[in-house]
């Protein structure tokens, strides 16, 4: 998550929990004309249409007061989905056992798409078991991190 995400998060995060929702994270996608804001909630039970159009009229009402985005842009509030995204270090501890496909910003050793099992984080490496065996990868690098939904 970059320095926007972060900032961003920090502000949004305390109203969306007072709904009763988990602010998964946020991805911030510059356009040519529009750049997309897209946050990602959950709570217990899943997420429906209703939770998302509550969540994206409290999120509108803080951005227009504090107006922290310069250029225009759409904002889309969604659940994570199957393929759910990690933000966090705390994400990658709680789905631990879990498959995931990891893109990183910069290579390592040529390459930046990783698939295998997260075995957790540990001071700032993910660790992933692939068929090469146990990798670490360090947490800074990570362009996105996404579960890979069971078949």
């Amino acid at each position: 998550m970059g320095n926007r995400e972060t900032r961003l998060t920090e502000m949004l995060r305390p109203a969306v929990e007072a709904l009763g929702y988990e602010l998964v994270g946020l991805q911030f996608n510059r356009g040519r004309k529009r750049a997309l804001l897209r946050a990602y909630i959950d709570k217990a039970g899943g997420v429906t249409l209703d939770d998302c159009e509550r969540a994206s009229h409290q999120i509108s009402g803080i951005l227009d007061v504090e107006d922290p985005i310069s250029q225009p842009f759409d904002l889309e509030v969604s659940s994570p989905g199957f393929d759910r995204p990690l933000f966090e270090p705390a994400h990658y501890e709680r789905f631990a056992g879990s498959k995931v496909r990891i893109r990183l910003d910069v290579p390592i050793d040529g390459r930046r798409n990783f698939t295998g099992v997260l075995l957790g984080i540990r001071e700032g490496e993910i660790r992933l078991s692939d068929e090469d065996g146990e990798r670490r990868l360090p947490f800074d690098a990570v362009g996105t991190t996404r579960l890979v939904p069971a078949e």
